[in-house]
């Protein structure tokens, strides 16, 4: 869902999250993930190489940005746009 039109009382699924669509739901589903309260807590970075190990590919580092979107958001962030996070992926990665 684009991050404007996210109201924080009324995310019940996935993709009431921000930047949550229909291929980012169905990666989230792939890592067991069914409620947006079971992204609490957890690492972004990790999600991102569990779901390249189950998928068999490397997929694109953005996929991390939208993890740490999710991520930031059900630990009390703000909805942001997932490029609002590359920079600091960037910083503490090397993709």
């Amino acid at each position: 869902m684009n991050p404007e039109r996210v109201v924080r009382g009324a995310v019940r699924r996935l993709a009431d999250l921000p930047n949550v669509g229909p291929a980012t739901e169905r990666d989230l589903l792939l890592l067991g993930i069914e409620r947006p309260e079971d992204l609490r807590g957890l690492c972004p970075f990790k999600m991102y190489e569990e779901l390249c190990e189950r998928t068999g590919c490397r997929h694109d580092p953005c996929v991390i940005d939208v993890f740490m979107s999710v991520t930031d958001f059900m630990n009390g962030g703000a909805p942001r746009p997932w490029w609002d996070y590359t920079e600091e992926r960037k910083r503490r990665t090397a993709l």
